[in-house]
């Protein structure tokens, strides 16, 4: 047993990484209440942080091939100790910023790419097969159990329990680092691209918050944009920006290689056709993943009025089975392709979807809804086992980092396009159900209506009925009007989630093109056929391609 310590740190490392963002979501009310500011902050504060992280994750990777993997991993949890610290004791919203937002996000943009690399490192073959579907699994337990774990703490004590405890864990991670190996390193001392990392960062970063405020401003048509460039929405423009940022990015890391200088990402790791295939699946999935419980808490929560721990037990189906999946589908990987297993996974989840579709009704069916959250996760573990294992064994030891910077960044791009495309999707479908259904209702009258489609004009938000009805209510209506707009609005929340979960089905198709480039045979371990390639040197097996 002693040869799965390591996997044990790492696994809780990454199981720390995932519950903190999933806790921070349930105590927002919470944390309104005790900085007395507004949603809008919080939810400032909480993109920060998928900002900072995901913007600084391909340099954080980079970091782990200068000062070591392992050193890289222990220092990002000492920043990460820090920030949880200062986010426990924070006495304004600045400090939970600096906290949680930017000291947090550092730290897991330095963990994250290490810990890919460092179970590369520590394990071959099946073992290594193994160990990141354990981490798969880990990774969307986290995902599921932190509502539970973060609704009962803020329910019962105070969210800043939490990331005490979190001081807590970190600081035992640290203690069990003596227990991993450190992976080959690049020969030489690589150095940092500091203009790389920036233009990088920068371009991330304006993309992943133009598609984080794309429910708030719009796509294309202006809500609430901050400033209406022609006409439209900022949203576009920003993140045409950030893509061009990106491009020039590219351009300037193939100019270094030109010239012999030390590139902040080797851009020949992205002609890999297996890397490429497993970096573009790791998107898709985050994507379909957090879209749907970006949805699934929409339906518990505001529809049928369950809290935070209500919801979080009713969707632990799918961390258990997402968890068992996992584990199954590595040893699977002994005797089924990638490719395969992947496609399995892939249609499990669009059945998933399509019965979490059936689900959405004015009660819930308790045994029908659970049975669907755990084919969800049964599909989705299937996926999750593979993938970490296709791209590291795409890549020799020296550039397990980088390709771990890749990684996360997919992960955390699908992530933020699942959350805003679900969130527009659901959004668009309630405006659009609830305008029509009241234009053609007779006991509505014509003036009401007008009164409907102006509020709604620069967009709306998902809110429970009895709010509608307060609103109403407060505006004068007639009790017979308000019970029509509130039966409406009913109505069409089933109608837009309904329809959130039928795109998120289609999406799951939609994954099965990237899967192409997924390894087509059963994957060997790559240290046994190549030998010792140089940094940035690919050397990739035949069957890989």
């Amino acid at each position: 047993m002693a040869k799965w310590g390591a996997l044990v740190v790492l696994a809780t490392a990454q199981f720390l990484m995932v519950l903190d963002q999933a806790v921070m979501n349930v105590a927002i009310s919470q944390l309104v209440e005790d900085f007395d500011t507004t949603v809008t902050t919080i939810q400032a504060v909480i993109a920060l942080y998928a900002l900072v992280m995901a913007g600084l994750m391909l340099t954080g990777g980079k970091m782990g091939d200068i000062w070591g993997r392992r050193r890289a991993f222990s220092v990002g949890l000492c920043i990460y100790a820090v920030g949880s610290g200062l986010t426990a004791a924070s006495w304004s919203v600045p400090s939970l910023m600096v906290g949680w937002s930017v000291l947090e996000g550092i730290g897991a943009a330095l963990v994250l790419p290490a810990m890919v690399a460092l179970v590369a490192g520590s394990y071959r073959g099946r073992e290594r097969a193994v160990a990141y579907g354990v981490l798969g699994g880990v990774a969307g337990a986290g995902i599921a159990v932190g509502p539970i774990l973060g609704g009962w703490v803020t329910t019962e004590f105070t969210w800043r329990l939490v990331f005490v405890g979190e001081v807590l864990v970190a600081l035992g991670i640290l203690a069990g680092t003596r227990v991993l190996s450190e992976p080959e390193r690049p020969a030489g001392r690589p150095t940092l691209d500091w203009l790389g990392s920036l233009l990088s960062a920068a371009g991330l970063a304006l993309v992943v918050f133009a598609v984080l405020q794309a429910s708030n401003w719009g796509w294309i048509q202006p809500r609430n944009s901050p400033i209406e460039p022609f006409g439209f929405s900022l949203t576009p423009f920003m993140a045409v920006a950030g893509g061009l940022l990106l491009a020039f990015f590219g351009g300037w890391e193939r100019r270094r290689q030109e010239r012999g200088l030390d590139p902040l990402v080797h851009m020949g790791l992205l002609r890999v056709s297996s890397l490429r295939g497993g970096v573009s699946m790791l998107m898709a999935q985050n994507l379909v993943l957090m879209g749907i419980f970006f949805t699934v808490p929409l339906f518990l929560q505001i529809v049928l009025g369950l809290d935070a721990l209500e919801t979080g037990v009713r969707m632990l189906p799918a961390s258990i089975g997402l968890f068992l999946s996992a584990i199954a589908g590595s040893a699977l990987a002994s005797r089924f392709a990638p490719r395969l297993l992947v496609r399995v996974g892939l249609g499990t989840v669009f059945v998933a979807a399509l019965m979490l579709l059936g689900t959405v009704k004015p009660e819930l069916d308790n045994g029908s809804f659970l049975v669907a959250m755990g084919v969800l996760g049964v599909g989705m573990g299937l996926v999750v086992s593979q993938l970490g294992n296709v791209v590291q064994s795409a890549v020799g030891d020296a550039d397990r980092s980088e390709a771990g910077g890749l990684q996360n960044t997919a992960q955390q791009l699908g992530s933020s396009l699942g959350t805003a495309l679900l969130g527009a999707i659901v959004i668009t479908g309630l405006i659009g159900a609830f305008t029509s259904q009241v234009a053609t209702d007779p006991k509505i009258s014509g003036e009401v209506n007008e009164q409907v489609q102006v509020h709604l004009s620069s967009g709306g938000s998902f809110v429970a009925a009895t709010q509608v009805e307060e609103s109403a209510s407060a505006a004068g209506l007639p009790p017979s009007t308000v019970d029509a707009l509130v039966g409406h609005y009913e109505d069409a929340q089933l109608s837009a989630l309904k329809l959130a979960f039928l795109v998120a089905a289609f999406l799951a198709l939609a994954s099965f093109w990237p899967t192409r480039r997924l390894p087509a045979r059963l994957l060997e371990d790559p240290q046994k056929e190549r030998a010792g390639p140089g940094p940035g040197q690919l050397g990739q097996p035949s069957d890989l391609r």
